[in-house]
């Protein structure tokens, strides 16, 4: 069911089926509460409820009753839903797993609950729960009204009745659709618990309560109608979207080996005491992309729409920024930069700021690549942007910079070790007689063949190696962990 309005920048979604007569009372009451003079300024409301069959609490039920939420919220999110509703007391006692897995805000009905309280009973410290066995059980409320400012009471257990959840779950409970009778009387008897345990303020934590507010009479103390204080809450705004987890999106496949490597990088780059600490990957492994190399140096099939294709996956996925470990892709990433909504971090340039912060005094670099990344003139170029002069292999020496790659022992083959060892090391002796000091890694495949840091020749002579997987890493760490932007 849905009432679509012109309201178009704000469109619910309620989370029915939990608690079907519940859930739509909720739903009632947010039309209710929502100031309108006409139907054109309700907000867009995408009720949705499917057949859920577990009950109760379990460890079974509750797994069954996550996975249903989240089915749903991904849903959602594919419908142009902005916010979630979810009128089920015991499904925030996992909201966090839910908001960690879905860019949607899910407003909180808890907080709505004790926003509600502090507002109009402000004087209230002593707050009455009347809530299920597993919400007890899991603290739920003592979390929003925390001790000492509030104390939470629970009605007192007699006669190994638990009058709450008999009232809701009993075979002839609310949720069974019977009003009247022995579930009022029971939940009665729970305010009058709460009453005697001198509750400033009874509020219910479960939906169906709200149904027969009206069928359990005057109290001495205030019975809020938690449905309605939701609603409220839902309209008013005030719920905020959860704090963004950044994500990182990568583009795979170019090669295979180096998105390995630059994973592995991220990981063991990245400051963490536990799993959680580690930063958020989307990872779009598609080796599919066509040679970048091939393209640059001879009639090889165009990247461009490939490459673009797998930005947009990342982009769609919720990506902040993308990471591309392969130098020869930058020669394509002027061409789609313009077309994305986020920023691809640019490895040549990261890594040739990185070069004049570490060697403020150098000028000549060696550059080891391949000869697409050195035709194309993406190294040179942003060099010489920050002072600096490439220095790349003689043709003889390139030919087999070519090879240690893309040989048939090379490393895209399979091989680090035998005749691409001994070809990549004659490259880098080649660049030492040339004088340089420093020399980037130009090819993400050559890292797992050289280990970054100094690299010392037969005969004597060094030279600093610079990985840019490795820097390249390391900044995509630092802006998800809240460093400089691009």
């Amino acid at each position: 069911m849905s009432a679509t309005v012109a309201e178009s920048r704000r469109k619910l979604g309620i989370v029915g089926g939990l608690g079907p007569l519940a859930s739509a009372d909720v739903f009632f009451k947010i039309v209710k509460a929502t100031p309108a003079s006409s139907d054109a300024e309700h907000a867009e409301v995408i009720f949705e409820q499917r057949p859920f069959r577990g009950a109760g609490a379990g460890s079974t039920a509750t797994t069954e009753r996550k996975l249903y939420i989240f089915d749903m919220i991904r849903d959602f999110e594919k419908r142009g839903v902005t916010m979630v509703v979810l009128p089920c007391f015991l499904s925030h006692t996992f909201i966090d797993e839910l908001k960690a897995n879905t860019s949607l805000p899910i407003v909180d009905i808890v907080e709505a609950v004790r926003s509600h309280v502090q507002r109009k009973f402000p004087d209230a410290k002593r707050i009455g729960v009347l809530a299920s066995d597993y919400a007890r059980e899991k603290r739920l409320f003592e979390r929003y009204f925390a001790a000492p400012e509030f104390e939470v009471v629970h009605p007192r257990i007699t006669d190994d009745t638990d009058t709450v959840t008999e009232a809701i779950y009993g075979s002839d409970g609310i949720k069974s659709g019977n009003l009247r009778g022995r579930p009022v009387e029971l939940l009665r008897t729970a305010c009058e618990s709460l009453v005697d345990q001198g509750a400033d303020v009874i509020v219910p934590g479960m939906t169906e309560i709200a149904l027969v507010a009206e069928e359990i009479g005057q109290l001495p103390v205030p019975l809020v109608d938690s449905n309605m204080a939701y609603a409220q809450y839902v309209v008013s705004g005030r719920p905020g979207s959860p704090a963004p987890v950044f994500k990182v999106g990568v583009v795979g496949g170019v090669g295979p080996a180096a998105t390995v490597d630059f994973l592995d990088k991220v990981v063991r780059h990245t400051p963490a005491s536990r799993d959680q600490d580690h930063i958020k990957l989307l990872v779009e492994q598609n080796p599919q992309i066509p040679d970048r190399t091939e393209n640059l140096i001879s009639e090889g099939v165009d990247p461009t729409v490939s490459l673009y294709a797998t930005c947009k996956k990342l982009e769609d996925g919720g990506a902040d920024i993308i990471a591309i470990p392969c130098n020869t892709a930058h020669a394509f990433v002027d061409r789609i930069q313009p077309y994305l909504g986020i920023p691809i971090v640019n490895m040549l340039t990261v890594t040739v700021r990185y070069l004049r912060e570490s060697f403020p005094v150098l000028r000549d670099i060696g550059v080891l690549g391949t000869s697409g990344t050195i035709s194309s003139g993406v190294y040179q170029k942003a060099l010489e942007s920050q002072g600096l002069h490439q220095v790349a292999p003689r043709a003889a020496l390139q030919a087999r910079v070519m090879d240690a790659i893309y040989g048939k022992n090379g490393v895209k083959a399979g091989f680090t070790t035998g005749q691409c060892q001994e070809d990549i090391t004659a490259a880098v002796v080649g660049l030492i007689a040339e004088g340089v000091e420093v020399i980037i890694l130009g090819c993400t495949e050559l890292p797992i063949l050289l280990p970054a840091g100094e690299f010392v020749s037969r005969n004597g002579g060094r030279v600093q190696l610079v990985d840019p997987t490795e820097v390249l890493a390391r900044q995509c760490i630092a802006y998800a962990k809240g460093g400089p932007n691009n």
